[in-house]
């Protein structure tokens, strides 16, 4: 599943990543076409196939409900074909949901500015980490154009922030989905999750863990959603299909879900705002499950054409259908039938999200609220093609994204009014 880097921008503004990591190996690291150092790590790493996975729309939307919690999707409990009752990937996720509210509960209600820290000394490179966050921006310029310009309507230090955890995102799905993609092997990932715990704990590895390390001194980022984001790249590496929606949903949860979590407390809540934190983080998790079934449904040929099917097998059986029948790419009306269903709850996860864009600070609701309104329109072009994601690309097309891009605005001025 390739990286879905998207903002305020559409998936045509975003690209694999391969093409800003042209490399030479020299003793044993790699860097890139400019003479830094490669983007993703020292370890020659193996392709796991992979769909598009995460995305910097899924920062925020949503709302709660009556009883504090946002999914009812699926229940807490379920069920085990031989009796046993497990917990859901939903509450799973909402557990991680709740620590990481927690965390930033004071600090995010204190004051809309944070005070920031010093940067993180490091002997003999004064100005690695100014050149860091530098390099950050230019790899978001150029590969996320409308990402970019939304996060300049961000305060300086915010902006630098999600600069570097972007860069971190798509440095990881570069591990499964970039140039040396073929060559990962599960032992990569452990490596380089030690090195994610190297980052958190003010041991930068290069100039880009420098910008993350300096960040997540700086904000009450926890490193939580990081790893379980490298899980989602080890499970794209062991799996290939998905029994029931609930397998797919902590799919969903690890590969986009997360940027959510990892977002919030840079993109900070309103300090009018009268929603509690862990809504908030629930909202951000709306609109990355969202973002994702997005992905799955647009991309269920180009995934098939890989060997792997991203949707519930169940369902697909309820609705009298196979895998033999996606790869042979056949639109028919039992087809038609289970994409409906697909994109109805696509929609659902959408709507969610929207509600609760309103209480991120202003300055960050725009991009969000863009974001989201382009991506749900890929569901609406789905549809115009007939359903026929086979052999038909569903995109935004760009007269459409500048009709999205001040409607967004005029929505994002809406004060926060939730109690």
């Amino acid at each position: 599943m390739s990286v879905a880097l998207l903002w305020v921008v559409s998936p045509c503004d975003v690209s694999n990543g391969t093409g800003f990591l042209v490399s030479v190996r020299e003793g044993n690291r790699i860097f890139d076409s400019s003479g830094r150092r490669n983007l993703v790590c020292n370890e020659r790493i193996k392709r796991g196939g992979g769909k598009q996975r995460w995305s910097f729309g899924s920062c925020l939307g949503g709302a709660q409900t009556g009883s504090g919690r946002k999914f009812s999707v699926r229940s807490a409990i379920v069920a085990t074909p031989a009796g046993e009752m497990t917990m859901s990937s939903e509450q799973m996720v909402y557990d991680v949901v709740l620590r990481q509210a927690a965390l930033v509960k004071r600090q995010l209600r204190s004051t809309d500015e944070l005070d920031v820290k010093k940067d993180i000394p490091i002997p003999g490179t004064l100005g690695l980490l100014s050149e860091a966050y530098d390099r950050c921006s230019e790899v978001c310029a150029e590969y996320a154009k409308t990402f970019y310009l939304g996060t300049m309507l961000m305060t300086p230090e915010r902006r630098k922030a999600i600069w570097a955890i972007y860069v971190w995102c798509r440095r990881t799905d570069e591990l499964v989905d970039g140039p040396n993609a073929s060559h990962i092997t599960p032992t990569a990932l452990d490596r380089w999750e030690d090195r994610l715990e190297d980052v958190f704990s003010g041991r930068p590895f290069d100039m880009l863990d420098a910008a993350l390390s300096d960040t997540v001194s700086k904000f009450p980022v926890d490193i939580q959603p990081f790893r379980d984001m490298i899980e989602g790249m080890r499970m794209d590496l062991r799996k290939s299909r998905y029994r029931n929606f609930d397998e797919l949903y902590l799919y969903c949860y690890y590969v986009a879900g997360t940027v959510g979590l990892m977002s919030v407390p840079i993109m900070g809540i309103a300090p009018e705002s009268k929603a509690t934190t862990e809504s908030v983080y629930n909202a951000a998790l709306a609109l990355g499950i969202a973002n994702q079934l997005t992905n799955i449904l647009r991309d269920v040929g180009e995934d098939a054409r890989r060997g792997r099917v991203y949707l519930p097998q169940d369902e697909l059986a309820q609705a009298g259908l196979s895998d033999e029948d996606i790869f042979a790419g056949r639109v028919t009306d039992k087809w038609r039938i289970f994409m409906k269903k697909q994109i109805q709850r696509a929609r659902k996860f959408f709507d969610e999200a929207e509600k609760g864009v309103t209480e991120l600070s202003a300055a960050s609701r725009w991009p969000v609220l863009a974001s989201l309104l382009l991506y749900r329109r890929i569901l609406d072009e789905i549809e115009a093609n007939d359903y026929n994601n086979f052999t038909k690309r569903a995109y935004v097309s760009k007269p459409k994204k500048l009709i999205a891009l001040p409607i967004a605005y005029a929505k994002s001025l809406v004060p926060s009014t939730r109690t």
